[in-house]
Parts: C-alpha cells; sequence; structure tokens
C-alpha cells in the first residue's frame, strides 16, 4: 500500500475531522478548527493518504512566544494504519521542511494514561539523539466539571543540527 505524505489543504479539513472522530483517545475539535489548521497551519501540518483516503494527520505550529519550538497539537493515524512507524514519517516529514529550519525543541502534550503518544515522542528523542523531558502543564483542575486528564508538557530538544 502506497502512501503519501504532504501538507494539508484546505480542501482536507473535513477528512481530517473524520478521522479525529474515531481517533480514540484523542479530543475531538470542532470542523472549523481543522479547516484553520489546513488553511493557516499547513507548513508545520501533515497528512498522510492512501489513494484520495487520508490515514494520517499531524497538527503542529510554530509556538507564538518561542519561534525555535514546534507544539505537535494532534497526531491521528487510522486505526488499520497503526503499528507501522506513520506518526514518525509524519513527524519527521515537518521537520525536514524548509519551514522547520530553525526548530529546536519540539513540544506537545499528553494525558499521563495515553501511553501509546508518550513512547512515540520518546522514540522520536531517542531517534533524533536529542532530551525527552516532561513537565506538569495542564492541571487537572484547569478543566473544570469536565473531567478531563491533567496534561503534561512534554519537550523534545534541542535537536541536532541538520
Amino acid at each position: 500500500m502506497s502512501i503519501t505524505i504532504r501538507k494539508p489543504k484546505l480542501t482536507d479539513g473535513h477528512s481530517i475531522y473524520e478521522l479525529a472522530r474515531i481517533s480514540k483517545p484523542l479530543d475531538l475539535n470542532s470542523l472549523y478548527s481543522y479547516l484553520l489548521i489546513s488553511a493557516h497551519f499547513d507548513q508545520t501540518s501533515v497528512i498522510a493518504e492512501t489513494g484520495h483516503d487520508i490515514v494520517g494527520y499531524v497538527s503542529g505550529y510554530i509556538h507564538p512566544h518561542h519561534d525555535d519550538t514546534l507544539f505537535i497539537w494532534q497526531i491521528a493515524v487510522h486505526p488499520i494504519m497503526r503499528g507501522r512507524g506513520l506518526a514518525t514519517r509524519m513527524l519527521n516529514d515537518i521537520l525536514k521542511r524548509r519551514e522547520s529550519a530553525n526548530i529546536k525543541f519540539i513540544e506537545a502534550t499528553i494525558t499521563p494514561s495515553n501511553k501509546k503518544s508518550r513512547n512515540l515522542f520518546q522514540g522520536l528523542a531517542k531517534q533524533l539523539k536529542a532530551d525527552y523531558r516532561e513537565s506538569v502543564f495542564l492541571e487537572f483542575e484547569l478543566f473544570g466539571e469536565s473531567f478531563h486528564e491533567e496534561e503534561k508538557l512534554l519537550r523534545i530538544g534541542p535537536l541536532n543540527p541538520k
């Protein structure tokens, strides 16, 4: 099965939304947010597709207060494509882009129960020969009555020069 990895386009927004919808435990955002990601954050986001089907998606952006930091917001891989290294391939695609030339750190948030994402980012740090650290970020209480788990901030870096 051939997989194409590319930057998202505005017309991908609905397919990204549908992929996020079936990708538990990922928080589902509004369709509008996925359209904005495709339009405004296409340089630091990626999709993977087979034929015309989107089977993977990573949204990221350059941190507004730290222009050397890529913040990864969401990663979704279709259930039939999991365990094949697709998420790592998509993250590496973003890091190899001209727009990422000044990136020295990668950040993301992860709930304590999301071991698969933690393993993904720890593996990426090892591949990149970079430090991996976690710290408290969004405490449970900040989520109010939604009973959302706390979110730990993970930080990979500094990245070695390309």
